[in-house]
Order: structure tokens, then sequence, then C-alpha cells
């Protein structure tokens, strides 16, 4: 196997710490893309054509290097659910989310030299019947407001959900390890 210079696209603390499980060296660059969804797009067409432009981003910053483009969008009745950025967005989701079932899109793209791999894992995502007062205990404990829909399923979040269905656990978090292992190990990666 030749060495190679492998780059995540993303500013996201919570996947660069996924990444660092696979035990490759990386560097983490943050690419600036508009992140707007396009009339008529999907949740899942949007996530998807984000994780593509970061890695293109990327390939073109850092010619020659392996890159890691993923976007996540949240889903709820057919339209995308954002990061609240501060306390009464993040009731407002909470409030709207629960006792349904919100679907996160995890995308994916790997770009080696001209090839690319791409995966939309989704993960269906069951919150409980949330009282307003187990909101507020959840928000004065545990403030996402940086995360799609508000709430952190590795950390206390998991607290508000009554199901998880996906083929992947790491893709509700940010980055599904199953699937870029896979991409990684078809362009020759040794992983483990």
């Amino acid at each position: 196997m030749k060495d190679f210079l492998l780059i995540l696209a993303s500013g996201s603390a919570y996947r660069a710490d996924l990444l660092r499980r696979l035990g490759l060296p990386f560097r983490a660059w943050s690419p600036d893309i508009d992140e707007s969804p396009r009339p008529g797009e999907t949740c899942a067409g949007t996530a998807a054509r984000l994780a593509r432009d970061k890695a293109r981003a990327g390939a073109g910053r850092f010619p020659g290097a392996w890159v890691i483009g993923s976007d996540q969008v949240a889903e709820l009745d057919g339209l995308p659910i954002g990061k609240p950025g501060d306390r009464d967005n993040a009731r407002g989701q909470l409030r709207a989310m629960r006792g349904r079932t919100v679907t996160f899109h995890t995308a994916l793209c790997l770009l080696v030299d001209d090839r690319a791999q791409e995966a939309v894992v989704p993960t269906a995502v069951t919150f409980r019947d949330l009282a307003d007062d187990e909101i507020e205990r959840y928000l004065d404990r545990e403030p996402a407001f940086d995360c799609a829909g508000s709430a952190k399923s590795e950390a206390l979040g998991i607290a508000l959900l009554s199901r998880l269905h996906g083929d992947d656990p790491t893709a509700l978090v940010g980055l599904p390890l199953i699937a870029l292992a896979g991409m990684l190990r078809r362009e020759g990666a040794r992983v483990p």
C-alpha cells in the first residue's frame, strides 16, 4: 500500500473524533461551502451534494490527497431540521419532534484521484413523547445547539429517544464509519 495524505473536509469536531477511531493519520480542513438546500432537493439529496462538494473542495485544496466529505441533514415531514443555534430554537425543535420519528441522512464521499465513492446512510430516530419540563432539564444540562435536531445521541440526548433504527451507529453522530472503512479498504488502505 502506498502512503497517502488523508483529509477530512469538515470543521466538525464530532466527525474528527469519529475518524480517529480508525487509527489512520489525517488532517482536518474546513471548506467554505454554502449548505443551503436547493429548490426541489430532498433532504438525502442535500446531504449527498454537500458531502460531494466538501470532498471536491478538499481535493482542489490538497491535490493527490484522499479526501473525505460528509454532511448530515435531519428530516421531519419532508423538511430539513438544522442546527438550532440557540435555546429557543432547540426547544422548538424538540417540541416538534416529541413522539415522532426523524430521519437523519448522513452522506459520505471519498475522493481518491478522479474516483468517487459515495453513500447516504439513513438513521430513523424516534423521540419519546417529551414533557416540556424534560426538554428544559435536558437543555439545562446539554445545550446541543450545534447538533441538527438539538439532541446528541452519543451523550445525554440518548435519554430523549425511544428507538433507533439504522445500519451504522456512527452515522447518527455524523460520520458512517462502517461505510467509510469499506471505501478506504477498496482504495487499498489497511483498516484495521
